[in-house]
C-alpha cells in the first residue's frame, strides 16, 4: 500500500510550504515579480499550491464544507438534509430554502480567491523555462480557473468574470460585471479546450510522475465533457461557445476517448476497494469486506480508477489547520448524541454495530426513495450494499437530536475506524502510529475525497455516443447483465455507479427531470428526535421551488450589498419571508 506517498507527499503536503502567498501580496517582500517568478521547480510548486488550497481546501472558519460537493449531493433526490435541531442550514438546501443571510459566503468568497489566484499565475506561467513543466502548470492552472467559475454557475448561475488579474489599484477596486450563466461557461469553455490541449499525456503510473491529488490531462477532458453535457442539457443546444468557435460532440468524444485507451486508468476489479472501509487495517474487523484483504484493498497501487481527489494531511487533533484534514467525513458521518465518539455503536462486535463508520454531524441522510427505487429497478445490484448502511438493526429513539434520519446512511463519505473501532481513523494504522494514539474524530479524517473517476468518463462516453459498450463495462465490474442502450438505462446506471459522489444533482438539471424527481422526496418517513414523521414540502414544496429558482441557489446578501445594488438576487430568492428555511 502506498499510503505514505498518497497521504504525505501528495498535494496537500504542498499547502504547508512557507511564503506560498507571497507572490499574491500587494507589496514585493520577495523580490519576485512578472519578470522573475517563476523560475524555480520551488517557485512553481509554491504558485500551483496557492490555487489548490483555495480550490480544494477553503477556509479554517468553513472546515472545507460549503464546497460544491457537499451541496449538489443534499440538493439531489438522494440525500436528505439531515443533521440535527440546530442545523437548519442544511435542511433548508435540500428544500432549495436558506437558513442565514449569507449562507454560501464561503463557496462565493474562496472560489474567487481561488479565480484571483489562479489569474495571478497565469499572468507568469510562461516564465518558467521548462516547455513541459510549463504546460502541465498551465493545464492545472486553466483547470482549477475553469472548475472554480463552474462551481460558481452551477451554484449561483449569475455570476461576475473576473478575466485576468488587476494590474492597477483601481483595476482591483472595479465591481466586476454580473454575467448570465452562458457567458460564464464561455469562459469555462475557453480554459478547459486549452488546458486539454496543452497539458502532457502523462499515463497513470500509480502517481510516480506527478503527486497523488496534482490535476492531469484526464481529469480536464473529465471535467469538459461534464461542462459540455450540462450547457447542452441544460440549455437546450447542441454546442457549447467558447469565445472564438464553439466545441461540439465530436470534440468531447474524442477526448474521452483519449482517456479511455491512453490516460492508463481503469476500472478497479472489485466496486467495493474504491472506498476508504476496505483499507486493510478496517476489513479484519468488518464482515462485509474481509474476503479483499489479500485480494486487494483500497488505494493499493494509488487507486487507478480516480482520476482526481482532494487529498488531505492527517491531524492528531483540533487546530487551526482542520480545513487541510477531510471534514467531509465529519459532515457526512453517522450522527451520535453529542458526538460522543466512545459511543458503543462505533465499535466492531456489538449488536447494534455500524462499525467502521464513525461519528459526525449526521448531514445528508440517504433518501428513502433512493432506497425504494434502486431495489425495485436493480434488485440484486451489489453496488447498494457497498454504497448504503442499512441502519434497521439501531432504534431510531437513540438518536435523540437528529433529524430527517432515515436509518439508512452512505458508505462512501465518513471517516472509517479500524482496530475494531479503538482508532478514530484508519490512516493511524496506516502511517504505522503508535499503537496507544487513537486520532481525533474531528481532525483525524486524511482519506482523499474521489472528485472523478474512469466509471464517470465511461458512462459519459456511452451517454454522447449513445452506444451501451462502456455503460455495460460499468455493468460487468458490478457483476450485472448487459443491457441494450436507452436514456434511461445510461439514467439509472449513472444513479447507481456514482452515488453520493455529487453528479447525480447537475445530471438531474440538464435532463430536465428534477422537478419530478424532487417531488418524489416529499412524504418519505424519516425521523425527528427518534420520532417517525414525514418529509415536509417546505416552501410550497420540492416541484415548487424547482421550479421558482431552477435550481440556482440565493446569492449571499453580503455580495449584492458590496456590489452598491450592481448585482441582482436569482429567481425564485427575491422574497426573503417565503424563502426562509426556519428548521425543526
Amino acid at each position: 500500500m502506498k499510503f505514505n506517498k498518497l497521504f504525505i507527499l501528495g498535494i496537500a503536503s504542498m499547502l504547508t510550504f512557507s511564503g506560498c502567498d507571497d507572490f499574491l501580496d500587494s507589496q514585493d517582500y520577495t523580490g519576485k515579480n512578472s519578470t522573475n517568478f517563476p523560475t524555480t521547480t520551488d517557485d512553481v510548486n509554491k504558485m500551483v499550491a496557492a490555487v489548490y488550497k483555495s480550490t480544494f481546501y477553503g477556509p479554517f472558519q468553513g472546515n472545507n464544507l460549503e464546497q460544491y460537493f457537499s451541496i449538489a449531493n443534499i440538493m439531489s433526490d438522494d440525500m436528505f438534509g439531515g443533521a440535527g435541531l440546530g442545523d437548519p442550514w442544511w435542511q433548508g438546501i435540500d428544500h432549495l430554502m436558506y437558513a442565514q443571510t449569507n449562507q454560501m459566503q464561503d463557496l462565493w468568497t474562496y472560489s474567487y480567491e481561488a479565480i484571483a489566484r489562479a489569474n495571478s499565475a497565469l499572468s507568469v506561467v510562461d516564465n518558467i523555462p521548462d516547455e513541459e513543466t510549463r504546460n502541465q502548470t498551465k493545464g492545472e492552472l486553466l483547470f482549477m480557473r475553469a472548475y472554480n467559475y463552474y462551481n460558481l454557475v452551477l451554484a449561483f448561475n449569475n455570476v461576475p468574470i473576473i478575466e485576468k488579474a488587476p494590474e492597477t489599484v483601481a483595476e482591483a477596486q472595479t465591481v466586476p460585471e454580473q454575467r448570465e450563466g452562458k457567458e460564464v461557461l464561455k469562459l469555462i469553455a475557453d480554459d478547459l479546450y486549452e488546458a486539454c490541449e496543452c497539458m502532457p499525456s502523462y499515463p497513470y503510473d500509480g502517481w510516480s510522475k506527478l503527486a497523488f491529488g496534482k490535476v492531469t490531462r484526464w481529469a480536464a477532458e473529465t471535467l469538459l465533457a461534464r461542462a459540455f453535457l450540462f450547457y447542452t442539457g441544460f440549455y437546450g443546444e447542441s454546442e457549447m461557445p467558447k469565445t472564438e468557435g464553439s466545441i461540439n460532440k465530436q470534440y468531447v468524444v474524442e477526448k474521452l476517448d483519449d482517456c479511455i485507451k491512453n490516460s492508463g486508468h481503469d476500472l478497479l476489479p472489485d466496486y467495493r476497494s474504491l472506498w476508504a472501509y476496505s483499507n486493510e487495517y478496517t476489513a479484519k474487523d468488518y464482515d462485509f469486506v474481509n474476503d479483499m484483504i489479500s485480494a486487494g484493498t483500497c488505494y493499493e497501487e494509488g487507486n487507478k480508477e480516480v482520476l482526481l481527489a482532494i487529498n488531505f494531511q492527517y491531524q492528531p487533533a483540533w487546530s487551526n489547520n482542520l480545513h487541510l484534514t477531510n471534514q467531509y467525513g465529519l459532515f457526512f458521518g453517522i450522527r451520535s448524541d453529542n458526538n460522543n465518539a466512545d459511543d458503543e455503536r462505533y465499535y466492531a462486535g456489538t449488536a447494534t454495530s455500524v462499525y467502521p463508520f464513525s461519528t459526525g454531524w449526521g448531514c445528508g441522510t440517504v433518501a428513502t426513495n433512493l432506497v425504494s427505487d434502486w431495489k425495485n429497478i436493480e434488485p440484486g445490484d451489489p453496488r447498494f450494499e457497498a454504497s448504503v448502511l442499512d441502519m434497521k438493526n439501531l432504534d431510531p429513539g437513540t438518536f435523540s437530536d437528529a433529524c430527517e434520519l432515515t436509518m439508512y446512511h452512505n458508505k462512501k463519505l465518513p471517516s472509517i475506524r479500524s482496530t475494531g473501532g479503538k482508532r478514530l481513523s484508519w490512516s493511524l494504522d496506516a502511517m504505522g502510529a503508535d499503537p496507544t494514539e487513537t486520532g481525533n474524530y474531528q481532525a483525524s479524517n486524511c482519506t482523499p475525497l474521489t472528485i472523478y473517476r474512469f466509471a464517470d468518463v465511461l458512462l459519459m462516453y456511452s451517454e454522447l455516443t449513445q452506444d451501451a459498450a462502456t455503460l455495460n463495462r460499468v455493468r460487468s465490474r458490478a457483476g450485472l447483465p448487459a443491457v441494450a442502450y436507452s436514456d434511461e438505462a445510461l439514467r439509472n446506471e449513472r444513479r447507481w455507479e456514482l452515488a453520493f459522489e455529487g453528479s447525480r444533482w447537475d445530471d438531474l438539471r440538464r435532463w430536465g427531470i428534477a422537478a419530478d424527481a424532487l417531488a418524489k422526496q416529499a412524504g418519505q418517513v424519516m425521523y425527528n428526535c427518534g420520532k417517525p414523521t414525514t418529509m415536509p414540502e417546505a416552501g410550497g414544496g420540492y416541484r415548487q421551488r424547482y421550479n421558482e429558482t431552477k435550481g440556482f441557489y440565493r446569492i449571499p446578501k453580503s455580495q449584492i450589498d458590496l456590489s452598491g445594488g450592481k448585482y441582482k438576487q436569482n429567481s425564485g430568492w427575491e422574497d426573503d419571508t417565503k424563502t426562509q428555511f426556519a428548521g425543526y
